[in-house]
């Protein structure tokens, strides 16, 4: 009987579900999983480390399925598929960890009443990472649920990069800015640190970029700015988010569109971005084979926000030594990065564009004063790993990549 570890990822209507072998001090992914559909007729989706796929409708036949259903139908399929596989541990993404939260925490009763009390702050995410803890707790009795944040990894910022313009009180109320894709941030770190040990010390700006995107500064390994705020919302447009808006903007469709507070939530996170400027996709790829002018535009817009963003982020390190782009576009997307990292040799940057064209690990010229590489983000395995030394499971340092 295999110890097994499971990461939950759990939205509105979906749960995103990994789970990996801890044998040998290594953590294996034996399968990764999607339920679509909660809250109505789900879909239950799972593929094995072997290639394997299961797909299946689950029983909504009494009553919509739930979270806690479909957690269930994780179980039966890992005990079924994995020997009677022992759940040992479930790690959950939860976006935000508020102004408390600098590391992953095992769940107990009043950490999940602090944590339900920054739904305010998250009110798109929160309720539903936390409806995930909540059917993980029923469906794995004997196993630990730690709480991985998305907001952890920048907690250590100084006071200038986490605040705004406000009045003091409404900071120390929590109206600060907490930067998101910590996850993301946090796994890429790590692998730098034990693949170029030497460029993780120094000045490092990582874009990950896809259908959410945001950039983060870390310095000598420590998150110290990021372009995401208060909200997932700020910072770069995203495929279906609108990235950086005047405030005022927001004024202008209360008081003269009279949009509600729901219907101006909708438009910022559903149907701005590259969807709403084009008209067409939040797909990328889609936007590139268009010849719509409206597709352009959006690129554009896109790529000249993550260089003005860029800039930004080297003046806070006070320079840059590497530049690491990851997320679906950053990993994939060759045409968007020669637009983002062309002539900018003045800036240190010198790209070899044929490797950019192949996809490399390197894309920078040999002997360019700041490295650019394209690495895989891994959230899940972040998540997986830091449920392991949490309940320290022997784990090494670097979530190993198999």
């Amino acid at each position: 009987m295999a110890d097994i570890i499971l990461t939950i990822n759990a939205g509105s209507s979906s749960i995103k579900f990994s789970a990996y072998d801890i044998a040998n001090g290594e953590l294996k992914q034996l399968a990764l999983g999607l339920i679509e559909g909660i809250g109505g007729r789900a879909t239950f989706t799972a593929r094995k480390h072997t290639g394997e796929k299961t797909t299946f409708e689950l029983d909504h036949s009494h009553q919509a399925v739930d979270q806690r259903m479909g957690l269930t139908a994780v179980l039966d399929w890992l005990e079924k598929e994995e020997n009677g596989a022992n759940v040992v541990g479930v790690g959950h993404r939860v976006v935000h960890g508020g102004p408390i939260y600098a590391e992953p925490v095992l769940m107990d009763d009043a950490t999940f009443a602090r944590l339900k009390s920054f739904e305010p702050l998250a009110p798109l995410h929160q309720p539903y990472n936390l409806a995930g803890i909540e059917a993980a707790r029923e469906a794995f009795p004997m196993a630990a649920q730690v709480a991985c944040f998305d907001t952890a990894f920048h907690r250590r910022h100084p006071f200038i990069a986490d605040t705004y313009a406000l009045p003091r009180e409404y900071y120390d109320e929590g109206v600060r800015r907490y930067g998101f894709h910590g996850l993301s941030y946090e796994f890429i770190h790590r692998i730098l640190r034990h693949e170029e040990p030497v460029l993780a010390r120094g000045k490092v700006a990582v874009a990950h970029l896809g259908n959410g995107a945001s950039m983060c500064a870390i310095k000598s390994g420590k998150s110290v700015g990021s372009t995401m705020g208060f909200t997932a919302l700020d910072g770069l447009p995203m495929g279906t988010r609108c990235g950086q808006l005047d405030p005022g903007v927001v004024l202008y469709l209360m008081a003269e569109k009279k949009m509600s507070a729901a219907e101006i939530t909708d438009l910022l996170y559903k149907n701005s971005g590259l969807k709403g400027m084009s008209g067409i996709s939040n797909d990328v790829r889609e936007l590139e084979a268009s010849n719509e002018q409206s597709a352009k535009d959006a690129l554009d817009y896109f790529v000249s926000r993550v260089r003005r963003n860029l800039g930004g982020l080297c003046a806070e390190l006070g320079g840059l030594d590497c530049l690491v782009l990851t997320g679906g576009i950053g990993e994939n997307a060759a045409n968007v990065r020669k637009a983002i990292l062309e002539n900018l040799e003045w800036f240190g940057i010198q790209i070899d564009f044929d490797a950019n064209a192949r996809n490399e690990r390197i894309i920078s010229e040999k002997g360019s004063p700041t490295v650019v590489l394209i690495l895989k983000t891994d959230e899940e395995r972040m998540i997986a790993a830091h449920t392991a030394e949490l309940l320290n499971l022997k784990q090494p340092l670097v979530p190993a990549i198999t």
